[in-house]
């Protein structure tokens, strides 16, 4: 008979969210696969709890993966546990609860903090329906697909970033979703933890003068649901010629279109300048 695996939620900042079933959890295994032993280790000490561990991250998942599998496969039991948070979302434990499916392994999971949920229920903006994106790519190309097919979501969008691409992810958002409401939630649970409110174009501004410290957690309005859908930048871009072509000055033009959209004038301005070059 097979063992069990656990996922279990630890905390994202906080210890003391901990909770008395996931203490129980750790204790009652045989062993622990943890993102990094580092981090883990450090919780299992303040509960008090010795375990053997093994390491289960990005880049040995699949080697790392058919291991536990087999332990998993001749009975004995394992907990999941990622550095915060619950395991398996936006994480490489997707692809162990997968092979757990495929091979008949029970799987439970066991309730944990959530940085995506905690900061969407702190937005104020609608959250009857949301999508969850994780992270942009750092790759230019793959972003900006990304954030092209989503300019006309019509729910909540949840986003997770790190301080040094936050201003540039920012700014791309401002220019394929235009000026929405977002609010941006850093450093959940912890001492100097913080929730803003701006709209997209504030946004940017903000963090031009304030240096991004900490982790952040972004919760973006979605498209508009009625029969008016955003404009594109290249419809946005047509607008602009059309007034440039009854005499108007370009940047006079790039204005006017930017007040009146939401897109960032030196975003806009950029794009019609590399069009016309």
């Amino acid at each position: 008979m097979s063992g069990t695996l656990y996922l279990v939620g630890t905390p994202i900042g906080n210890l003391g969210d901990i909770s008395p079933r996931a203490a129980e959890t750790f204790e009652a295994v045989d062993f622990i696969a943890a993102e990094d032993t580092r981090v883990t280790v450090k919780l299992l000490n303040h509960l008090g709890i010795k375990k053997p561990m093994v390491s289960y991250y990005e880049h040995n998942r699949a080697e790392s993966g058919e291991r536990i599998l087999a332990r998993l496969l001749n009975g004995e039991s394992c907990a999941l546990a990622t550095d915060a948070g619950m395991p398996a979302i936006s994480d490489p434990g997707e692809d162990l609860v997968a092979l757990c499916g495929e091979a008949g392994v029970p799987v439970i999971a066991i309730p944990g903090p959530c940085a995506a949920v905690c900061a969407l229920a702190l937005s104020g903006l609608p959250t009857g329906r949301f999508t969850f994106e994780g992270f942009l790519s750092t790759v230019k190309k793959n972003r900006y697909k990304h954030l092209e097919e989503l300019k006309n979501e019509h729910r909540t969008m949840i986003f997770y970033e790190a301080p040094h691409k936050l201003k540039a992810t920012l700014s791309d958002m401002l220019t394929y979703f235009g000026d929405r409401p977002i609010t941006i939630s850093r450093e959940l649970t912890k001492l100097h933890e913080e929730t803003l409110r701006f709209t997209l174009a504030k946004a940017v501004e903000y963090y031009e003068s304030t240096p991004p410290k900490g982790e952040f957690v972004l919760i973006i309005q979605g498209a508009p649901t009625d029969e008016e859908t955003p404009l594109t930048m290249e419809e946005a871009m047509e607008q602009v010629s059309a007034l440039m072509d009854k005499g108007q000055s370009l940047k006079d033009s790039v204005k006017q279109v930017a007040k009146s959209t939401g897109f960032a004038k030196n975003k806009l301005y950029d794009a019609v300048l590399k069009a016309q070059n």
